[in-house]
């Protein structure tokens, strides 16, 4: 395991809070993933379990205003929970993703109690702009974009913003040897995974002269289309989008606009789908975008900057087997060496230990096995490399990721957790007694 870095090497105790649904879910479960593949101790605020109740109000059919109240008010509860876990966490970073239940009420508490909090804001900050009203509240602020986004985030006082590209996650986003069952179910000539956005639905009916596949959700109504949609435009697992990547000869990857008038729109963020298929070491047809010679050289992706030229590239590569696989390689080298979600929490956390003074904050920490007879500190030591926790592992630490089992308890486990209430109690007992 490598070590984590950060003011004098420090492992840090992080929450990260899944937002209630949506696009930026995965990642968020993503970055769970690297922050302990470096090293770190990470609680997850499962915010998803709250999303059933949060629904449930629309079926109430009560007036808009009411429906808006009771909305916010649930929000509210679901943003006291975060405290609470926090309380019981005490972590050194809340990292939050887009659409976090995070109110500006819980965020303000959270900065008054000197906890270090940080956004990484997936999505495009011209189309969804909810994030001016948050950002000015949290520590640190990560963005996908560049351009302009810079500028406004200084004029409403933010201090600190990183740009932080997606990337892949290469336990997840791999090359897989498919059965012929699944080639038959995800492969095609031509496939596009992804929500039906309006340049997409007009683009598309470009591609179904060729054996072409739709997965994902947001394509109703489309006459045209629907025949190519896969699994009746259900929601697509990570699993199978990345069956779906291996099994397609060439997949089309067309960032999204709402505006149907201009279908590749050249923009300048890179979508998470880019680094996910090349991770895969599947060949892609991607639109150009102004970021994107920063994170790839020319030779490690196919691009396009036009429906007519996507056409022409398309009939190519399906008859290039040998070039399209050559290019995914290069693809699959660079995601690999530079766009991980390991290699993102990386440079956040440095950012943050940076810019941020005194972070994280020292704690006075116990080792697990310190002051153990020799057979107990071996014992440890067991216990410690069977929940994958360094050998410099604190006691409090593995108390912590002891409670965190799922399951009875071995004998050791129980008897740390009933040494860590005994020392609660010693120490409550000697400081009345001082």
């Amino acid at each position: 395991m490598p070590a984590p870095h950060g003011r004098k090497g420090a492992r840090v105790r992080i929450l990260v809070v899944l937002p209630l649904y949506g696009g930026s879910l995965p990642i968020g479960r993503y970055c769970t993933a690297a922050l302990r593949q470096l090293g770190h101790l990470v609680e997850v605020f499962e915010a998803p379990d709250f999303y059933p109740t949060y629904t449930a109000l629309q079926g109430l059919k009560v007036g808009t205003d009411r429906l808006q109240y009771l909305e916010n008010s649930y929000l509210q509860v679901v943003s006291q929970a975060v405290l609470a876990k926090v309380e019981t966490f005490e972590p050194d970073l809340v990292l939050a993703q887009a659409q976090a239940p995070l109110s500006i009420q819980a965020l303000k508490r959270l900065k008054r109690d000197g906890v270090t909090t940080a956004m990484w804001f997936v999505e495009d900050f011209r189309l969804f702009t909810y994030w001016k009203g948050f950002a000015p509240h949290y520590d640190v602020f990560a963005v996908i974009q560049k351009e302009q986004i810079f500028e406004e985030l200084q004029a409403i006082g933010v201090a600190n913003a990183l740009y932080l590209p997606l990337a892949a996650h290469p336990e997840v986003h791999k090359p897989l040897e498919l059965s012929a069952a699944e080639r038959r179910k995800f492969g095609s000539d031509v496939s596009f995974m992804g929500a039906g956005y309006a340049n997409r639905r007009v683009a598309f009916r470009e591609l179904i002269r060729h054996d072409f596949k739709l997965w994902g959700t947001e394509w109703e109504g489309d006459s045209v289309l629907e025949p190519y949609v896969q699994l009746a435009g259900a929601r697509v697992s990570s699993e199978d989008c990345v069956r779906i990547f291996n099994a397609t000869r060439v997949n089309i990857n067309l960032h999204s606009s709402i505006q149907a008038q201009e279908l590749v729109t050249g923009g300048d963020f890179i979508n998470p789908r880019t680094f996910e298929i090349a991770a895969c070491r599947a060949c892609q047809l991607v639109d150009r975008r102004s970021l994107m010679p920063e994170a790839f050289a020319a030779d490690e992706l196919a691009t396009f900057g036009s429906i007519e030229e996507l056409q022409e590239k398309i009939a190519y590569y399906l008859a290039q087997p040998d070039e399209r696989e050559a290019i995914a390689a290069r693809g699959q080298a660079r995601v690999l060496r530079e766009h991980t979600y390991a290699a993102r929490m990386q440079t956040l956390l440095d950012f943050i230990a940076a810019r941020l003074e005194g972070w994280p904050r020292e704690r006075a920490t116990v080792q697990a096995a310190e002051g153990l007879p020799p057979e107990l500190a071996r014992e440890i030591a067991g216990l410690l490399d069977r929940l994958a926790l360094p050998a410099d592992t604190s006691f409090a630490d593995l108390v912590w990721a002891i409670r965190q089992q799922q399951g009875r308890l071995g004998e050791l486990d129980a008897a740390v957790l009933f040494l860590d209430e005994w020392r609660k109690l010693y120490t409550k007992k000697d400081g009345q007694g001082a």
